[in-house]
């Protein structure tokens, strides 16, 4: 897909982090961005510097969701990209011992739901949506007469194949990401749309930025080559790339400086 001011674009979490790199990649080209986000003062910022829009949107909330699309529909047109980067995540232990008072407690299931639908569910309802517009639409006319409606990234971890301690509902919920990529690839082959996913390792995030100094020097050391956190533009690379490769459909790929997560 050429990228340019005739594509519309939407990216969810896309206030800041992973969703605002890729949001001003994508405006740079001239594509026109919609950010999804909960962070109001900052996505409309974000917006106004793009010349794009805000949408306050929680991806849990049907409605939300699709005022979020409607609103960005009506400026923009329907969108021929969607990048899923709205997520969050928790550390519980599954079941532990408290080591002062000996008192026994499992993961509260209420927490390890709110993951899943963030996540997991978020992200389908997003994708399901968003292809469903795409469909309204005509193919691209392109060199290679492919057909293209439109593009799809999805943004799962690392942990999905190798998580931590305490993070069984995160990995769960990447993890199911990883696994609808290639069914829904194959769900939207026949209408042209191509559905790709991006596993990063540990990126220079606004989340990471709060941690101590000495906890990042320690997380960069821990990466084979090159012993730093990724950058968040470096996603906003391989989303680019995703999205402009035509051949590039039904894949889940690391982007993690060769890591593979210890057990804590």
């Amino acid at each position: 897909m050429q990228l340019d001011a005739q594509v519309a674009a939407v990216i969810t979490g896309g206030a800041s982090g992973l969703g605002a790199a890729t949001a001003r990649r994508l405006a740079a080209h001239g594509v026109k961005v919609a950010l999804f986000d909960l962070n109001e003062a900052t996505g409309e910022a974000l917006a106004r510097e793009l010349g794009g829009i805000f949408c306050r949107v929680d991806v849990t909330r049907e409605d939300e969701v699709d005022a979020g699309f409607a609103k960005a529909r009506a400026a923009h047109g329907q969108e021929r990209i969607l990048v899923n980067c709205a997520g969050t995540g928790n550390a519980v232990k599954t079941a532990s011992r408290d080591k002062t008072t000996g008192e026994i407690k499992h993961f509260p299931l209420a927490n390890f739901d709110r993951i899943i639908q963030i996540n997991l569910v978020g992200t389908f309802r997003c994708i399901a949506k968003s292809a469903a517009g795409m469909l309204s639409l005509a193919p691209l006319a392109d060199a290679h007469d492919s057909g293209e409606r439109g593009v799809i990234i999805n943004t799962a971890s690392v942990a999905a194949e190798d998580g931590q301690m305490g993070q069984a509902s995160y990995s769960a919920s990447k993890a199911g990401v990883v696994g609808m990529t290639l069914p829904i690839a194959r769900d939207l082959m026949g209408e042209g749309i191509r559905v790709n996913t991006i596993l990063p390792g540990i990126f220079n995030t606004p989340l990471m930025q709060g941690a101590p100094d000495n906890v990042k020097a320690a997380l960069a050391a821990s990466v084979p080559f090159p012993k730093r956190l990724g950058h968040p533009d470096e996603y906003a690379q391989l989303a680019e790339v995703m999205i402009t490769n035509g051949y590039f459909n039904g894949e889940c790929v690391r982007l993690d400086g060769a890591i593979r997560m210890a057990p804590r």
